[in-house]
């Protein structure tokens, strides 16, 4: 996971989004379970015999005194065997170290009398609902307490005297934990709240009033979704931008890094894999990103919140239902390396079908000539067949993943319905409440079955920030520190002993190449194929670093000055023609900042482009297209040209520049070269005689050796190779 923990550092200085998406997912989520807690109150009103406000008032005795009481139900006044079971308050639970249990209160004793409502001869039996308002809403710091003697013969009741809340001294006094003192405080606190939000309610059980119940509990219910929907709003657009900004920044950083890269890392590794984790692993990342601040923020709150509701209500039924979390939390965990192992290997599949796809598709014409169409096409299904496998094997782990979840919820669900339905029958849970606290389980093992994929999305993200930071780790061009700027150069460039191995290869390319050029000298350099003409050049512009041996400008080791200041001076054209999806001009401009076009159009005459740009309907304002299409070879190799010339560099560098460039636009080139280069230092790599036997310097290579240098008539007597090439290349060309 270190991998993945590194993207937080693009997440982080978003942190007041951050924190605006955290609690806007709080608050969804508490209002979430606040709406289905509101079922009880809705039930009391609809079913209950007591009604929503001796609901409220029952519940104010448990959480303000810690005592219970049983309520009589129409089958208990039709088939029960209980004495006046209409004015008695039966105890059922009296909960240890509280106000009830302080004064001396225990289950099942018989409460017939509270405060105001003493029975005495001259005062009868008070209703049991009138009995629990009178205790729930007294504001006196004591209330005295009237208990049905136990033994049936005895007359006197037993007068009890109970501390209230407001009795503080008395309630700082028991023996409380912080944990039960807090959350007496808060339920003391929201009972309270509660009990003078329903005073706008008549307590009289009339259809008329209990209509007027519903419709307030459903204007709450209204309101309350209204702020969540609001939050949630806010939740998963501010988790969207945080995560669209974050990728964003990540792709910059790994781009602006591949700038830097050595040349030689793209000779071993495949550019459309770079580009593959720069687009395709990048928002996989971002799609986790996205899952941590929506789903899996959202649904663990969810979760948290439910289950602490139903902790409220009945925490042993609670805990029966959580006795599967670690199984649940043991399955993820190894789904998730499962998913980790195939992503990784599905995203090297699909970076190998992005390089083929870019392969054939820029050498469509090569594969039509040769008929190699279906060649092609197998070894593309080979390739897609094995990216398929991957993906099957992660649809696997996701189609896996839910239904495990989803049985393993309902066992634990099934458990909790079991023994909540025995507790029901024996009345130490109430009907309404269990129904609600199933509502809640089922609810909350939803939303952690919702979750069951989050594991599975970070682990394949995971595998994609592995690749994508190998990329960023990989280290930059070498430049000494402290490396100081080149002057231009003005004297002579040397090569002295350099030895040179490409990445990844055992036997060096250039062994102890020994060259000095003066400035404004122009070198051709010829050999057969892989005798290092183009090696030696690329050490110029450093796009390689010598093993050993050095290069010097002007007697300065080039390896002791800023790539910069090197490069500034250098001016480069290949074989391989290289432009850009732009207009013309801006290709043209690209060899200078802020050229003007009057010196981009004089930079083509002198290329000998402006001859066909200028019929062009939009001229130089004419989009190039991808890879060149839309001009011809020698078009755009003439347009490249004029880049290197608009440059104006101390050095040009031409690998085969007019390979590409038919006769009557070579010799018009030869003339602009020739004026270009007239004291300029020139390196040019060329087989065809007309571009060789003009320079002030040939130089002779083999086998990454230089065996012979001078000019054409002194090679053509003393040197057999060049002799060789003369008449089977260089003369051919001509």
């Amino acid at each position: 996971m270190k991998s993945f923990k590194r993207l937080f550092k693009y997440i982080r200085p978003q942190w007041p989004r951050i924190i605006v998406v955290v609690l806007s997912a709080v608050i969804v989520s508490a209002l979430l379970s606040l709406s289905f807690m509101t079922v009880i109150p809705l039930l009391k009103v609809m079913m209950g015999r007591e009604g929503l406000h001796g609901w409220i008032d029952r519940k104010a005795c448990d959480w303000k005194y810690g005592v219970d009481f049983y309520v009589a139900e129409r089958e208990d006044f039709i088939y029960g065997s209980e004495r006046d079971i209409a004015h008695h308050l039966i105890v059922t639970n009296v909960r240890k170290n509280s106000l009830a249990d302080l004064a001396a209160l225990k289950p099942m004793d018989r409460i017939v009398g509270v405060g105001n409502f003493l029975v005495s001869p001259q005062v009868p039996k008070t209703p049991f609902p009138t009995l629990i308002e009178e205790l729930a809403t007294t504001g006196e710091i004591t209330v005295k307490v009237q208990v049905e003697p136990e033994n049936k013969n005895e007359v006197e009741y037993k007068t009890l005297k109970l501390n209230t809340p407001a009795n503080k001294a008395v309630v700082g006094s028991l023996q409380w934990g912080p944990i039960r003192r807090a959350e007496w405080k808060v339920k003391t606190a929201v009972i309270e709240r509660a009990q003078q939000v329903i005073s706008l309610l008549p307590r009289q059980q009339t259809p008329a009033n209990k209509t007027k119940a519903v419709v307030f509990i459903v204007l709450i219910i209204g309101a309350v979704t209204v702020i969540r929907c609001v939050a949630k709003f806010y939740q998963d657009y501010l988790a969207q931008k945080v995560v669209h900004v974050a990728i964003n920044r990540l792709r910059e950083d790994t781009f602006a890094h591949v700038m830097h890269m050595p040349t030689g890392f793209f000779a071993v590794e495949r550019p459309s894999d770079t580009v593959s984790r720069i687009i395709n692993d990048t928002s996989i990342m971002g799609k986790a990103i996205k899952t941590m601040l929506g789903k899996a923020l959202r649904e663990p709150l969810n979760a948290l919140f439910l289950l602490g509701f139903a902790m409220w209500l009945s925490w042993s039924l609670t805990t029966v239902f959580l006795c599967g979390a670690p199984l649940i939390l043991g399955l993820l965990m190894i789904f998730g390396r499962k998913m980790k192992h195939a992503t990784t290997k599905s995203l090297m599949a699909g970076s190998q079908m992005l390089g083929k796809l870019q392969e054939i598709m820029s050498a469509l014409k090569v594969v039509k000539v040769y008929n190699r169409q279906q060649t092609e096409k197998d070894n593309f299904r080979t390739i897609n067949k094995r990216l398929l496998k991957q993906l099957l094997k992660i649809s696997k782990i996701d189609a896996a993943t839910s239904p495990v979840m989803e049985v393993l919820g309902m066992t634990a669900g099934g458990v909790a319905i079991v023994f909540g339905a025995h507790w029901v029958a024996a009345k130490q849970i109430d009907p309404a409440e269990f129904l609600v606290l199933i509502v809640l389980l089922g609810v909350a093992a939803e939303a952690v079955r919702k979750t069951s994929d989050i594991w599975n999305r970070i682990q394949e993200a995971n595998a994609a920030a592995e690749r994508v930071f190998s990329i960023i780790d990989e280290l930059p061009e070498f430049e000494k520190h402290g490396a100081i700027e080149l002057p231009t150069l003005k004297d002579r460039i040397e090569f002295k002993d350099v030895v040179f191995t490409y990445p990844g290869s055992d036997e060096p390319v250039l062994k102890g190449i020994n060259l000095s050029v003066k400035a404004g000298q122009t070198v051709a350099i010829v050999g057969p194929n892989g005798s290092g003409k183009t090696t030696l050049v690329n050490l110029v512009p450093r796009f390689y670093n010598v093993d050993s041996g050095s290069i010097l400008i002007d007697g300065r080791d080039i390896s002791e000055g800023t790539l910069s200041s090197l490069r500034k001076q250098i001016g480069m054209v290949t074989q391989n023609v290289v432009t850009f999806n732009d207009t013309i001009a801006a290709n043209i401009g690209y060899g200078k900042h802020s050229a003007t076009l009057k010196e981009i159009t004089a930079a083509a005459k002198h290329s000998f482009a402006h001859e066909f740009i200028e019929p062009l309907p939009e001229g130089y304002a004419t989009i190039i297209g991808e890879y060149g299409a839309g001009l011809s070879g020698g078009q755009l190799q003439r347009i490249v040209i004029a880049r290197a010339i608009l440059k104006d560099p101390a050095i040009l560098i031409f690998d085969e520049a007019t390979s590409q460039v038919d006769a009557d636009s070579e010799a018009k080139i030869h003339k602009a070269m020739a004026k270009l280069m007239h004291d300029r230092t020139t390196f040019i790599i060329a087989h065809r005689f007309s571009t060789v036997i003009s320079a002030d310097v040939i130089v002779v290579m083999d086998d990454g050796r230089i065996i012979a240098g001078g000019q054409h008539d002194e090679l053509i007597k003393g040197c057999g190779l060049y002799q060789s090439l003369y008449e089977t290349q260089l003369i051919t060309s001509e």
